[in-house]
Parts: structure tokens; C-alpha cells; sequence
């Protein structure tokens, strides 16, 4: 049995109230002052992880059909699968060999194509990748391009880092501006499959939105004093928030949610408080909701947010995860980096 604890001298007694006050915020808060409510393991995973053979970042993947497609990323990195993502080959690109590309966006609609990247890159494909034709962007186009939309043939939308929206119908030769007013600097962009868009100024302290037919982007307040760090859209079209804190929220059914100014945005969920922040959300087919961030923090809810679960294997990752990617036909990855790469396996 341990030995008790030496009493107090008298001088010090009229403060035990406050003293084991003070003793009880250490133990729940730790020594570092970071909550450590630790959250419980799956027992399985859902994913698995992919080799890539490079240090290059991925930023994003597409698909032209069920089994071929492109992953591309930082370093003018681009890759192509034959077996839907279970494994990658690098490819090259004919572009000059003195510009370190980024490429940020890729999409496809059936056998065509599209690639953004930075500085000033705009790749177009009509035969499913075999081959990529560089087209000229204006030298007048409001920033630069950071998110590529194929519609349909000939056709597609390309978005900006400023929020200038533009869309072409004949491959690229013409574009035509969709809004009046770009946004200003942003640091996310996300479009629905309808056609709306959301985007996070680049100093994170409010957010703007677009659809069809508005003149300019609507600006909205942040929600709370943490600064956001991405925002995209739900299933059923309505907003997620990521803000600083690892702070997530769901803008939705007003009944149960804070109504504000900019929306009836839900109370703060905070899955755990671990020093690494969150940098995406995404729904599996299945419903689950996942987010994920930095040192390998891969996190999953099958209660739209109530309770949440560590994935076994994204903890095992050395990285930071910036990208959940689930295509409409049930394919889904995880994008981290240096080279990270998981797959949806369900």
C-alpha cells in the first residue's frame, strides 16, 4: 500500500479547494496541455497501402474507366494504373525540362482528359491518357489554374486560385467566364457534382460560395474564432468545415445545429485533440465519414460524427494525409506525402 499523502501545512489549507482543482486539470489535460482523450483502434481497415517508388507528393486521381486512370502530384509526377490503383507505373510528360511542375487537378469523362498545374499548366487528352496536348492558357487568366471539371465532350470547367470559373465546349480552344468577380486568394476549392462551389480564402478567416447563375461569389464569415483550413460538400450537397484545433462541422438541418450568418452550421465536433490538425473529409460508399490529417491521423465515424475510431493502418503511416478521394463508382484513396498512397479496399 503506498504511503498517504503529508498533510498540508496551515497556510495552505484554505487553498485545498483550488489545489486539487489544479491537480485534476494536469491529469486530464497532461503535462503538454493538450486533451488527451485517446480514441479506440478499428479493429480492421479498410484500406491498404499502395508503393509508389517516389517522394513526390500525390495531390489527386482519376479515372477513365474502371480499371485505367492517372495519379499525378508535385514534381511534374504523374502515374497510370491498368488495375484500378492496386498498382502504379511513372509516365512522362513532354513538357520542358527547366519548369518543376506542380500538377494539381486531373479529371476524365470517359476517353477525355484534363490536367492542371502550376505555373500556368493545362493539359488535354482525347484517347484516355495515351497521349497530353498542352494548351494555351491567356496571359490575362485571373491566377493560376488550381481545378479542372470534364463535363462532357469538349467540354470542361477550369477554376482558379483566386476563384475565376471558366468553361470551354470546344477542347480548349475558347473559354468563356462563368463569374464576374473571382474570390480573392484561396487556400481550397471544391466544386458538386451539380455545379456549386466552395472555396477558403488563403488566410482561412471566411469562405465563399458560387452556383450557376450568380453574377459573383457570395462571402461568408467563419463560423468561429478558429480559422478554417478546407471546406467541402456533403452527399446530400450540403458543407463541411475543417477549421484550425481539428475542429469539424456540418452545415445542415437547422433543428440541431447553431444557426449563424453564414449557415446552420452543427456544434463543434473535436474527435481528438493530439497537436495534429485535420485536412480533408470524405464519405465512404458505405456512409462512414472520414477525415484525415497530419502524423498519420486517419480517423473514421459510423454515426455522422457522434463517436469516432482510429484506422490501424493510416496510423502507421509516416505522413501527413491531405486528400480522401472516393469516385462515384466505390474506388477511394487516400492521398498523403512523400509518396503515401492508400487504397479502398471496403
Amino acid at each position: 500500500m503506498s504511503a498517504p499523502l503529508p498533510a498540508l501545512p496551515a497556510v495552505l489549507r484554505p487553498l485545498r479547494p483550488l489545489l486539487s482543482l489544479a491537480l485534476s486539470l494536469v491529469l486530464v489535460l497532461g503535462l503538454t496541455g493538450c486533451v488527451t482523450t485517446g480514441l479506440p483502434t478499428a479493429a480492421a481497415s479498410p484500406w491498404k497501402p499502395v508503393p509508389l517508388g517516389t517522394r513526390s507528393n500525390p495531390l489527386d486521381v482519376a479515372f477513365s474507366s474502371p480499371d485505367h486512370g492517372f495519379l499525378v502530384g508535385s514534381n511534374r509526377l504523374i502515374m497510370e494504373t491498368d488495375d484500378g490503383g492496386a498498382s502504379w507505373q511513372e509516365r512522362a510528360l513532354d513538357l520542358p525540362e527547366e519548369e518543376n511542375f506542380r500538377l494539381i487537378s486531373i479529371d476524365f469523362r470517359g476517353r477525355e482528359g484534363w490536367i492542371v498545374g502550376q505555373p500556368g499548366l493545362l493539359l488535354h487528352s482525347d484517347d484516355a491518357g495515351s497521349s497530353w496536348s498542352r494548351l494555351l492558357l491567356d496571359t490575362k487568366l485571373p491566377g493560376e489554374p488550381y481545378l479542372v471539371t470534364a463535363l462532357g465532350p469538349k467540354t470542361a470547367e477550369l477554376a482558379t486560385n483566386v476563384g475565376a470559373v471558366y468553361r470551354t465546349t470546344d477542347a480548349g480552344s475558347s473559354w468563356q467566364a462563368l463569374v464576374g468577380d473571382a474570390a480573392g486568394a484561396i487556400r481550397d476549392l471544391r466544386r458538386s457534382a451539380d455545379g456549386d462551389y466552395v472555396s477558403v480564402s488563403s488566410l482561412g478567416n471566411f469562405f465563399a460560395t458560387w452556383e450557376p447563375g450568380l453574377p459573383a461569389w457570395q462571402v461568408h464569415q467563419r463560423v468561429s474564432s478558429q480559422r478554417l483550413q478546407s471546406m467541402g460538400f456533403q452527399p446530400d450537397g450540403h458543407l463541411w468545415m475543417v477549421a484550425r484545433g481539428a475542429q469539424l462541422r456540418f452545415d445542415g438541418d437547422p433543428s440541431t445545429a447553431e444557426s449563424t450568418e453564414s449557415g446552420d452550421w452543427s456544434k463543434p465536433v473535436i474527435p481528438i485533440t493530439n497537436g495534429y490538425g485535420y485536412l480533408d473529409m470524405a464519405w465512404d460508399p458505405e456512409g462512414a465519414v472520414w477525415t484525415g490529417g497530419g502524423n498519420g491521423t486517419l480517423l473514421v465515424s459510423h454515426d455522422g460524427g457522434a463517436s469516432w475510431q482510429r484506422d490501424p493502418v493510416g496510423s502507421e503511416q509516416p505522413t501527413n494525409f491531405s486528400r480522401i478521394v472516393f469516385a462515384p463508382d466505390g474506388k477511394g484513396f487516400v492521398l498523403g506525402e512523400r509518396g503515401v498512397l492508400l487504397r479502398w479496399l471496403g
